[in-house]
């Protein structure tokens, strides 16, 4: 399953045909809050956390695990559920973003990506 690092921005159509391979109208999605941008695509959060890691330097504390619900809009579009997004260390303990203003970073991210 491909994952793309989207830095410029990407349409729906594009996102449902990387979605289609695997979950159909859901896609996975990390997003670097600090670099803002995203990798989306892939089986598990983690292999895009990995490859932002790799490819774009991004830092663990950073990144966070969402899904994208390609036929819902508004609130129900993002959906912030990752295993990666344990982070206690950081005061993050459930696999949600607690964090309101971490979660509104992520939806400015992703609104400013996904056209």
């Amino acid at each position: 399953m491909e994952t793309r690092i989207i830095k410029d921005g990407m349409g729906r159509k594009e996102l449902r045909s990387l979605a289609h391979e695997q979950y159909g109208d859901i896609i996975k999605a990390v997003v670097d809050i600090e670099q803002s941008i995203m990798g989306v695509g892939g089986e598990l959060h983690v292999d895009i956390q990995s490859l932002l890691i790799e490819k774009e330097c991004s830092q663990g504390a950073n990144t966070w695990g969402i899904n994208l619900y390609l036929d819902k809009d508004g609130e129900d579009f993002i959906e912030f559920d990752s295993m990666i997004n344990l982070k206690p260390a950081l005061g993050n303990k459930t696999r949600g973003v607690e964090d309101i203003s971490v979660q509104n970073k992520i939806r400015e991210i992703v609104g400013k990506l996904i056209k």
